[in-house]
C-alpha cells in the first residue's frame, strides 16, 4: 500500500507539534485518528511513520524555536517505537541527544553563576529559563537586586564574561547580557527592574522574597513564585514581544492543571502591577489554544475569564510563533497598564512606560531602514 507524502508547511509542523504536546490519549498510539488524519502516521506493517526527513528536520527546528524540543521529541520517539519504526526513532534519539548535551552544559554554567552570586552575598533568582523544564530557553535569565557595577565586576572576574552591547530597551529595562567563554547562550541579568521599560519596580522588589527553591539535574535553584512566573510571562508575551512560543502554552497549562496557581494572589499581585487584564487575557489564550487541540481548555475562574480582553480566536500563526495582534488588542492592554500605574501614583513607572510607543516606532523605522531593530529593542 503506497502512501502519498505531501510537502509539509510550517503550519502543518506547528499542528503536529501542538498535537504531540497537547493531545491527550494519542501519544504512544500510532493508530490515533487525529494524527492519521493529518498524514503524520499511517499503518504500513512494521513501519508506521511516513513523515519525511525534511519534514522531521523542520519539526525539530520549530521545536527548538518554541523551546519544546525535549518534550516534543520524546513524544515523537514514543510513537515511533510503538510503530516499530527504528529509522524515525533514531532521528528523534539523535535530536534529543544533541539538545540534552546543550542543556547539560547550560545548567552547569547556570549553577556556577548562581553560586558566584551566593558567594558574593548577592540575592538572585532564575527567571523564565527553567519554566520550560525539561526544555531550556535560548539564553539564561536571572534577576537580582544587587548593584549593576558589582554584578558586572563579578561576572568579568569569575567567568571572564564580556558585556554585550546594550540597546535603548536594555538600558530602560536595566538589564545586561553577558557572553561567557564556553557557553553558547547569553546570560541575561535583570537588575532591580522588570518590564520592557523597567516600569515594574514594586513587582521586582517582591520577586526575591517570594521566590522558592527547586531541584533540577541534582542542582538547587531559586526561582520565582508561580504568580510572579505568570506575570513575567505575561509581560514578555502580551506587552513586549506580542507572540507566544508553544512552551508558554504547555508550561502555563501545566501549572493550571496541577492546581499550582493561587488565583487570588495572582489577581492581587498583577493588579498592583497594572497588568491584571493582561494576565487574564494571557491565561484565556492558553486555555483556548489547548481547547483547539484537545477538545477542552483549562479550568479558569470566572474572574479571569471576565477580565480577559480577547482570546485565542485572535491569535494567528506566522514565522514560527503564535502572534498576538498589536492593534487594537495589545494597544488596549498597554493603555490599561499605563492607567493602572498612574492610578497608583507610580509617576516614574508611568513615565517610563509612556516611552514604549516611541521605542516601538524607532524599532520599526530601524527595521525598515537597516533590516534590524538591534540597538533599539
Amino acid at each position: 500500500m503506497s502512501v502519498q507524502v505531501h510537502q509539509p508547511t510550517m503550519q502543518t509542523s506547528m499542528d503536529l507539534l501542538s498535537q504531540l504536546l497537547l493531545q491527550r490519549g494519542c501519544i504512544g498510539d500510532p493508530r490515533s485518528p487525529i494524527l492519521a488524519k493529518h498524514g503524520i502516521l499511517a499503518k504500513q506493517g512494521p513501519e508506521a511513520c511516513n513523515i519525511s526527513r525534511n519534514h522531521f528536520d523542520e519539526l525539530v527546528a520549530l521545536a527548538q524555536s518554541n523551546h519544546v524540543i525535549m518534550r516534543g521529541m520524546n513524544a515523537f520517539l514514543e510513537i515511533a517505537r510503538e510503530a516499530n519504526d527504528g529509522l524515525r526513532a533514531e532521528w528523534a534519539e539523535t535530536a534529543l541527544a544533541a539538545e540534552d548535551a546543550r542543556i547539560r552544559t547550560a545548567i552547569k554554567f547556570l549553577h556556577a553563576i548562581c553560586g558566584a552570586f551566593e558567594a558574593e552575598r548577592f540575592d538572585v533568582a532564575v527567571i523564565k529559563s527553567l519554566d520550560h523544564w525539561p526544555d531550556l530557553g535560548s539564553d539564561l535569565d536571572l534577576y537580582t537586586d544587587a548593584p549593576p557595577e558589582q554584578v558586572s565586576r563579578m561576572m568579568q572576574q569569575r567567568f571572564d564574561a564580556k558585556t554585550a552591547p546594550r540597546s535603548w530597551g536594555d538600558r530602560l529595562a536595566n538589564k545586561w547580557n553577558f557572553a561567557i567563554p564556553g557557553l553558547p547562550e547569553l546570560v541575561e541579568i535583570h537588575m532591580g527592574r522588570l518590564g520592557q521599560t523597567g516600569e515594574q519596580v514594586t513587582m521586582a522588589s517582591r520577586l526575591l522574597r517570594r521566590g522558592r527553591w527547586i531541584a533540577i539535574s541534582d542542582y538547587q535553584f531559586k526561582v520565582t513564585s508561580t504568580s510572579d512566573r505568570i506575570m513575567i510571562s505575561t509581560l514578555q508575551r502580551m506587552y513586549r514581544h506580542f507572540y507566544f512560543r508553544l512552551c508558554d502554552i504547555v508550561d502555563s497549562a501545566g501549572l493550571a492543571e496541577s492546581g499550582g496557581i493561587d488565583y487570588e494572589d495572582l489577581q492581587s499581585s498583577s493588579s498592583d502591577a497594572g497588568i491584571w487584564e493582561g494576565v487574564a487575557t494571557y491565561l484565556v489564550i492558553v486555555s483556548d489554544y489547548v481547547k483547539r487541540y484537545r477538545g477542552s481548555g483549562i479550568n479558569l475562574p470566572d474572574a479571569v475569564v471576565k477580565k480577559a480582553q480577547f482570546g485565542g480566536a485572535d491569535i494567528y500563526f506566522n514565522k514560527a510563533f503564535l502572534r498576538v495582534p498589536i492593534m487594537p488588542q495589545s494597544a488596549r492592554l498597554y493603555g490599561t497598564q499605563l492607567a493602572g500605574l498612574m492610578r497608583r501614583r507610580n509617576v516614574l513607572g508611568g513615565a517610563r512606560l509612556s516611552l514604549l510607543p516611541w521605542l516601538a516606532s524607532a524599532a520599526l523605522v530601524g527595521q525598515k531602514i537597516t533590516g534590524s531593530d538591534k540597538g533599539i529593542w
